[in-house]
């Protein structure tokens, strides 16, 4: 992954990003949201990506576009190295295309540095991934309440909210207990609601129930069609799990680097 360095000229394209972020937290996110996304919540145009590998250079993405309206949920189908998680990571700004661009909520990615990254992150996008990365030294509640914490709310209405999340995915007599104490299946659950938490826009889910014994995942993914068609949040989702495609809106299928 490229280490990005602050360059000149990005404080103004920052300022954007936080300013986003500070209006949709101090609106409670619904009214912001409308506005940022204006329906169309991500978008990429011609991303390029490759690699070096040795003396050679191997192309990975060519020319990918798509656009994400608020609510949708997009499946990403295709085998394995096909780019699918680089094409996610592009998609979060972890990355950098070679050429292309990426834009959240109607901002472009591009231009900002790290820190504006990671607050148009924590502010709009939500992530998921096969393994929880649940903090294991915090209890449910913690782990869903950081990302708001994070963002410069309060503890107590961080707390607040994330309790009435995971109200919302079935653990709301679960809200002390640790990763350890919690099954596979709940864990998975926890880490949907800390990628919900905040009105976010976007959720990227990368096979997020690779995980898990068929009736664990089933119970995961109808939660999270469930809380996407309550919220309007749109999902991306990468995975194996044909399964899973029944309850996406659109099935993109990447091959050769392209979309299908």
């Amino acid at each position: 992954m490229n280490k990005r360095k602050h360059r000149p000229g990005h404080e103004q394209e920052d300022e954007r990003a936080h300013g986003i972020a500070n209006k949709g937290a101090e609106e409670g996110g619904e009214e912001g949201a409308d506005e940022g996304a204006n329906e169309i919540v991500l978008r990429a145009d011609g991303l390029v990506k490759s690699f070096v590998q040795g003396q050679q250079r191997v192309g990975v993405l060519h020319g990918v576009s798509l656009t994400v309206g608020r609510g949708e949920r997009v499946a990403i189908i295709g085998r394995s190295g096909s780019g699918k998680s680089t094409l996610l990571h592009l998609l979060a700004g972890l990355d950098d295309p070679d050429s292309g661009a990426v834009a959240v909520a109607g901002t472009p990615i591009g231009p900002l540095s790290a820190a504006g990254r990671a607050a148009l992150r924590n502010r709009w996008m939500g992530f998921v991934y096969q393994m929880h990365h649940l903090l294991p030294e915090f209890s449910a509640l913690e782990n869903v309440a950081m990302p708001l914490r994070l963002g410069g709310m309060r503890a107590r209405a961080a707390a607040e909210e994330a309790g009435a999340m995971l109200a919302a995915v079935g653990l709301g007599h679960r809200l002390g207990h640790r990763p350890a104490a919690l099954s596979g299946g709940e864990r998975q659950r926890v880490a949907v609601a800390r990628a919900l938490v905040g009105n976010r826009l976007v959720v990227l889910a990368d096979e997020p129930t690779g995980n898990l014994d068929r009736d664990n995942a089933e119970q995961v993914f109808d939660l999270m069609c469930r809380l996407s068609d309550g919220r309007g949040v749109a999902f991306v989702i990468v995975t194996h799990d044909e399964s899973m495609l029944g309850g996406v809106h659109r099935v993109l299928r990447l091959v050769d680097g392209r979309i299908t």
